[in-house]
């Protein structure tokens, strides 16, 4: 017996931004594709006609895309069962003779009740506390009164006829065996009063007819799965294998919410995180490779993603865990490609007067900063000082503690030609120079060298002074200084 392929899908609808939870959806569904050398395919579910959101496609795709989550068959790559967006698949021909064939088998009906009517049947029913699913009207109608109320012109959607009694059952590939009681499931619809199929019926018939072999979901959607299970059934389809992936808790292990930091992919690219690390964060809300490893690279997540990892209960999104990560991500990358990754956010950040950033200026800096940055979007804040032909500070700042006016100058002064001299102009010798001619002062380290970061960054923090000054060079050096000097000194 021969395994069939893998093919599994990511359906987004694109009602909104791409959600960090559906985004994960992707993910493991990508990973577990590669892992088994299958197929990874994106179809657009644009059915509810009434949510769409301008631009939601063209963004979930462009997540995708930065986070390297490359899909098989979609939008802009086609493939054998072209188109990938639900809307356009023959008009929702397919999806009218799915509800056709259902309608001739007696497994579906259209129903003429508006919602009040349905409301009303709802409010008898716990008002005579009946404990089983409500009733619908129409699927006790007659051919005749179903002939007379189309002559009518009465609006009407087709319901699907779920089962009154016994039980539907799935084995879970996550949660193991499930199973729900009939007759609690109520008749949903499967065709909108606008002729626009709903979730149910679409995404049932697409995965047929796409050879989808394993639907891998959120959580949220398990209560729907009887429904499909049924309709497989019903339409004579054989079904795909199911598993539900766990919640995402915020750290109060309520449903995770924007406060909780659950902002779409794209807003974590513009504020500066890594694709790599938003990866890899992502895929240990719910998935572990053992009880130690958390950063790891993509080809360790490849090999080793099965569902067997797949863990339950609700992971928890810990925003400082995935702050860390970026950083862990940042202080790995070479100067040159901290510099290249870095280069997009200054452009952004900086000052259009301090542009445009030269490549090799910006690769000396980047080192300087990589123990420190946490995020990409720290760059301009981290570095402008690099950058600026003037300072912009408080001149108190200049006079540190136990020194005055008139001692801050005189360290700036006897620094000028120390600086001037300097051969080389490196770290090591303004380490050497500077220290002796401060201590000719009689200036502590931290006194001296604070008023030199100061005049020279326009900072109190910085990082190593003298790797700084050395990337900043002597003329900037020392026209910073007789900046200060100009400061300070009496009018």
């Amino acid at each position: 017996m021969t395994t069939p392929a893998v093919r599994v899908r990511y359906a987004p609808s694109p009602t909104g931004q791409p959600h960090i939870g559906t985004v994960r959806t992707a993910l493991f569904n990508w990973l577990f594709a590669r892992h088994h050398g299958g197929k990874f395919i994106v179809r657009v579910e644009d059915t509810d006609q009434e949510r769409l959101v301008p631009g939601s496609q063209q963004n979930i795709l462009e997540s995708l895309k930065w986070l390297g989550i490359q899909w098989d068959e979609g939008p802009e790559v086609d493939g054998p069962f072209a188109p990938y967006i639900q809307s356009e698949r023959q008009k929702l021909g397919i999806y009218h003779r799915a509800a056709e064939q259902l309608i001739r088998g007696g497994n579906a009906y259209r129903c003429y009740c508006t919602r009040e009517q349905l409301e009303q049947v709802r409010t008898q029913q716990r008002e005579d506390k009946v404990q089983t699913r409500p009733k619908d009207p129409c699927s006790a109608l007659s051919h005749q009164q179903r002939r007379d109320r189309e002559a009518e012109g009465a609006p009407s959607v087709v319901r699907f006829a779920m089962p009154s009694t016994g039980t539907t059952s799935v084995q879970d590939l996550i949660r193991g065996e499930v199973t729900w009681q009939n007759e609690v499931l109520d008749d949903f619809i499967i065709i909108k009063s606008d002729g626009f199929p709903t979730y149910h019926l679409a995404n049932v018939v697409d995965d047929h007819l796409m050879d989808i072999s394993h639907v891998l979901r959120a959580e949220e959607w398990l209560p729907s799965t009887p429904r499909h299970v049924q309709l497989y059934r019903a339409l004579e389809y054989a079904p795909p294998l199911f598993g539900h992936m766990p919640m995402i808790l915020g750290p109060d292990r309520s449903k995770l919410s924007k406060r909780h930091g659950a902002t779409s992919a794209l807003e974590y690219r513009d504020n500066g995180y890594l694709p790599e690390a938003l990866r890899n964060f992502m895929v240990l809300l719910g998935w572990s490779l053992d009880d130690k490893s958390e950063v790891m690279s993509l080809d360790t997540m490849v090999q080793n993603f099965t569902l067997e990892r797949v863990s339950k209960p609700a992971a928890i999104f810990d925003q400082e865990k995935l702050l860390w990560m970026n950083g862990v991500y940042l202080r790995q990358f070479s100067h040159q490609e901290l510099a290249s990754r870095m280069l997009p956010f200054l452009e952004r950040d900086l000052d259009k007067r301090l542009l445009p950033v030269d490549m090799d200026y910006l690769r000396r800096i980047a080192p300087l900063i990589q123990e420190r940055i946490k995020l990409l979007s720290d760059a301009a804040d981290l570095t402008s000082y690099f950058f600026q032909s003037e300072l912009e500070y408080d001149s108190a700042n200049l006079v540190q503690k136990g020194m005055d006016q008139m001692g801050t100058l005189a360290a700036f002064r006897r620094a000028l030609p120390v600086l001037t001299a300097a051969p080389g102009f490196t770290h090591s010798v303004l380490d050497e120079s500077l220290r002796a001619a401060g201590a000719e002062l009689g200036l502590s380290p931290r006194q001296f060298f604070g008023v030199l970061r100061v005049a020279v960054t326009g900072r109190t923090a910085t990082p190593p002074l003298f790797e700084t000054m050395e990337v900043l060079g002597r003329q900037r050096v020392l026209g910073r200084l007789h900046e200060a000097i100009g400061r300070l000194s009496p009018a």
